[in-house]
């Protein structure tokens, strides 16, 4: 008798464990937000992502071969915007094109996800200093930010909140 509880109880978790449904995203990774907190003369840039296939991030040695391109040594873009008479004009210059530009690309490392589900699902912090604006005579700003994955898709495009320069 005690045999048939114990087959019993396994068949029935095995059946409740092979009901529950693994959630599926896209394998190009996604944003969902970004907001920026000032603090004194720096800020802080945030952003939500996910990515279905688990690929977003770069390792430390991540810059020869296909990531040997300077476009592809970043995988994190924020491009700054001034409001110019209720206008949104991007200010901020490719780092690749004119290496004097000061960038707002970053590299954000790669965390592979343990187990079968390789979704990650996570929030990118990036610290802007020693600026987290241009100078000109407009005060308004705010950041246009994208992801790209291993594979080089690259997401959605999310705005940050405004914000005036100090």
């Amino acid at each position: 008798m005690q045999k048939i509880y114990f087959l019993l109880f396994f068949l029935v978790i095995f059946t409740l464990t092979s009901c529950l449904e693994v959630e599926t995203y896209p394998n190009e990774p996604s944003l969902s937000g970004a907001n920026i907190v000032i603090q004194g003369d720096s800020a802080m840039l945030f952003a939500d992502f996910i990515d279905g296939d688990g690929n977003f991030g770069l390792n430390e040695s991540d810059t020869g071969g296909v990531f040997s391109d300077c476009l592809h040594q970043y995988n994190f873009f924020a491009d700054y915007q001034e409001k110019h008479n209720g206008v949104w004009i991007t200010m901020s210059e490719d780092p690749c094109l004119n290496p004097n530009a000061i960038p707002f690309y970053y590299r954000v490392p790669w965390v592979q996800p343990p187990g079968q589900n390789k979704t990650q699902k996570g929030k990118v912090s990036i610290v802007l200093y020693p600026a987290h604006y241009l100078l000109s005579n407009y005060d308004t700003c705010r950041f246009k930010v994208r992801v790209c994955d291993r594979d080089f898709n690259f997401s959605n495009e999310v705005y940050t909140n405004e914000f005036i320069k100090p």
